[in-house]
């Protein structure tokens, strides 16, 4: 992998190649009822959530203190970092991924923690809602409605 240069969205794109080669559909930037905003949001084909946090140096990691309240949006936390990151920053219970623009490789896996029924009907809703509108944005590239979920 590469090094500490990378860029967030660089880093994004590698970790979501690696999670849809793992059967994983996947969301970037995703705001979440709490009023928190998930790097990557992703599901697995048996319902399986999935957040990853993307931490592109040590000073990003350690001024955000904001990541513990993506727990109760998932079954499982990870952070991906570029190839140089210090490791042993990550929390244990949290899985880690290092990633640059190309790709992933998950080298912890997340202790999972699995969502009451009502919050994963709430989190896949707001799931299906963006993919559907940023594809419809897509496709319609002069509708001009904001993202509503």
């Amino acid at each position: 992998m590469s090094d500490a240069r990378e860029f967030p969205k660089e880093l994004c794109r590698g970790v979501c190649r690696a999670l849809a080669h793992r059967g994983f559909a996947t969301l970037a930037e995703v705001a979440l009822a709490n009023g928190r905003r998930a790097d990557v949001l992703a599901l697995g084909r048996d319902g399986e959530l999935v957040i990853v946090e993307i931490k592109s140096s040590v000073a990003d990691f350690k001024s955000d203190r904001k990541w513990p309240q993506y727990r109760d949006f998932c079954d499982r936390l990870y952070f991906a970092v570029p190839g140089a990151f210090p490791q042993e920053l990550i929390p244990e219970d949290c899985g880690l991924i290092v990633a640059d623009a190309f790709g992933a490789a998950v080298l912890r896996e997340a202790r999972p923690a699995m969502l009451a029924a009502s919050r994963r009907r709430a989190v896949l809703l707001r799931f299906a809602a963006l993919a559907a509108g940023r594809l419809r944005r897509l496709t319609d590239p002069g509708i001009d409605d904001p993202e509503v979920f």
